[in-house]
This record gives C-alpha cells, sequence and structure tokens, in this order.
C-alpha cells in the first residue's frame, strides 16, 4: 500500500509538473515588463517571479527551477528587460530568457539636427545609460576612438533599437559606423566631373543640402546649384551655414550684417565648402550630393510653402525674391 501511496503522489508531482509547464502564466495585464539583473541566478528570478504573482505559489517556484537545470539552462539566462505577455507559458518564458529576447527600445535621430541637438536626444532617453556628460566634443570622440575627428555630421540619422542600459557611447558608435557605410557606398556611386576631393567633402555639402529643403524631390536640384557654383568658383551664399557659424548668437533671424561678419562657415565671404559638416545628412541628401540633377540653374530661393523656386540669372532670381520673399509683384 505504501509502495503504492508513493507512486501515486510521484505520479501526481509529475502530472502537476507538465501541467504547470504547458500552462499560462500569470500575466492578466496586457503587458508586464520583468527585468533580469546581473548577477541573478535562475533561484532569483523565480522568486522575484513569484513576487511579481507572475508565479502564483512555492510549488511553481520550485518547478521553474527543476526545468532549468533540467534542461541545463539555468546558468544560460540573460540580462535584461523581457516583455511577459498574456498566454505565455514557462516553456515559453524560459526559451525567451536563455535567448536574451529582451525588450527594444527606440531613439530616432532626425535629419538636419546637428550634433549637440543629437547629443540632447540621447541624454533625454531614460533607457540610455549616460557615460558622457560633461565632456567636450573631442573627448567624446575620443571615446569613440577618433580623437582627430569633428563630430558633426558623423552620425546617420534613422531610428534605432536597442536594449535597456545599452550606453550613450553604443548608441554613438551604431550612428558613426552606419554614417560611414553610407558614405563609402555613396561615394563608389558619384558622376564623373564633381567637384568634390574626397568623402568628407561629400559629406559637408550633402549637410547644406539637408538644411537647405526638407523637400526630398529638390535634393538633387539644390545639389545641382551648389555643384554648378562650386565648379564656377562662385561663393555658395547658403543661409545654413551662416547661421551654423553664428552659434549660440543666432535668434531666429539673420540680418545684413550676419552676412557681412566673416566667419568659417560664412559662405557670403568664403569660397567653396565650409570646414565641417553643419548637421547630420540622411542617404537622400547624400545621393544628391554625388549625383545633383543636371541643368543650368544657379539661384534659388524659398517660396514659403517648404519647396523653392530655381532660376538661371541673378536677375530671374532677383525678381523670385521679390514675388516669394517680399511678396511684391
Amino acid at each position: 500500500m505504501l509502495a503504492m501511496a508513493v507512486t501515486g503522489a510521484g505520479l501526481y508531482l509529475y502530472w502537476d509538473y507538465r501541467t504547470f509547464l504547458d500552462n499560462p502564466l500569470n500575466v492578466t495585464e496586457e503587458e508586464i515588463v520583468f527585468e533580469v539583473n546581473p548577477g541573478d541566478s535562475v533561484t532569483v528570478v523565480a522568486e522575484r517571479l513569484k513576487q511579481r504573482n507572475v508565479l502564483e505559489s512555492a510549488r511553481a517556484v520550485l518547478y521553474l527551477q527543476a526545468y532549468a537545470r533540467l534542461t541545463h539552462v539555468a546558468h544560460r539566462i540573460q540580462v535584461g528587460e523581457y516583455a511577459l505577455k498574456p498566454g505565455m507559458n514557462p516553456r515559453t518564458l524560459l526559451t525567451k530568457l536563455v535567448a536574451g529576447d529582451v525588450v527594444q527600445y527606440a531613439l530616432t535621430i532626425v535629419e538636419g539636427w546637428t550634433f549637440r541637438q543629437m547629443l540632447a536626444a540621447i541624454a533625454d532617453h531614460e533607457k540610455i545609460e549616460q557615460t558622457l556628460q560633461g565632456l567636450g566634443d573631442v573627448e567624446i570622440m575620443t571615446q569613440l576612438g577618433y580623437p582627430e575627428l569633428h563630430p558633426e555630421g558623423r552620425f546617420f540619422p534613422e531610428t534605432y533599437h536597442f536594449p535597456a542600459r545599452t550606453t550613450d557611447v553604443a548608441v554613438l558608435k551604431r550612428a558613426f559606423d552606419t554614417m560611414e557605410r553610407h558614405l563609402r557606398e555613396v561615394w563608389e556611386q558619384r558622376v564623373d566631373d564633381l567637384p568634390i576631393k574626397n568623402p568628407y567633402q561629400v559629406l559637408i555639402l550633402a549637410s547644406i543640402i539637408e538644411r537647405e529643403t526638407a523637400l526630398p524631390r529638390e535634393y538633387r536640384e539644390v545639389a545641382g546649384v551648389f555643384v554648378r557654383r562650386l565648379r564656377k568658383g562662385m561663393l555658395l551664399q547658403t543661409d545654413p551655414t551662416v547661421i551654423y557659424g553664428m552659434g549660440d548668437t543666432f535668434d531666429g533671424n539673420i540680418r545684413r550684417s550676419d552676412l557681412r561678419r566673416d566667419t568659417p562657415y560664412n559662405t557670403y565671404t568664403r569660397s567653396g565648402l565650409p570646414p565641417t559638416p553643419i548637421a547630420l545628412p540622411g542617404k537622400g541628401a547624400l545621393m544628391a550630393a554625388v549625383n545633383p540633377a543636371p541643368g543650368n540653374t544657379f539661384y534659388f530661393v524659398a517660396r514659403g510653402d517648404g519647396s523653392h523656386a530655381f532660376s538661371r540669372t541673378l536677375k530671374e532670381h532677383n525678381r523670385n525674391v521679390r514675388r516669394y520673399q517680399l511678396n511684391q509683384p
């Protein structure tokens, strides 16, 4: 009788254990975010799941530990934040923890942002670990392994996904490497007779294009104007470079005195490209810089609706300025 009782108890425990593995966890919300911390053992993880009421009993804690050890994954659970959803059972939970299928957060770096704006967005992200606070540009680039490079324009604008506790350095490194890859690709696709000497000049020109127009359909035409001006030795005379050179003194308005005040970035007073990019260019602006639209326009002016009027001669340009900027017939 005793043997039968023991056997019966064993069968019940085995049945209960198998049932536990296949039954849903106690996740009644749309999603629970559960974090595995560095150094957490499977015992700690199971106990904390019970504290969160995801595991509803001490027996469930023991079953999860047993399953992890029997499947030889107890020491393979990875650190990070995990999304637990209704319907998930202990098997799928452990598979997720071992695979490191962690919650991914997003940061969008916007085309046309400056390096400073990008750093501010990174610093404001609550899931990014901050290690660069208080450091200057050279110190930040040193952390990335490029102390000799000016940071402006070097980071590709797009949406990046990453787990919690990713460092600001890691995010910057991804954006830097992505820009380097795109820059290499577009440089190989450049047209002949381009008055651009190297990929860095592509980056500079693309940053100006990015700041001059928000309409992708205009990228190549804007690039064409600048390339023709460079070929003829004409001043670029582009306001975004002047604004960049003004730095924190820019109050939203450009005055005639600003256009005459010489800075390394004032393309009204200095010929050629400015010394560095002025913003983060996207792929469209990069491609336009190496493949500008053919034509004979040398000027453009904002229409006031986001688009631009392009013209061949200064006379036509002045007429467009009167029409679109001064509201004169």
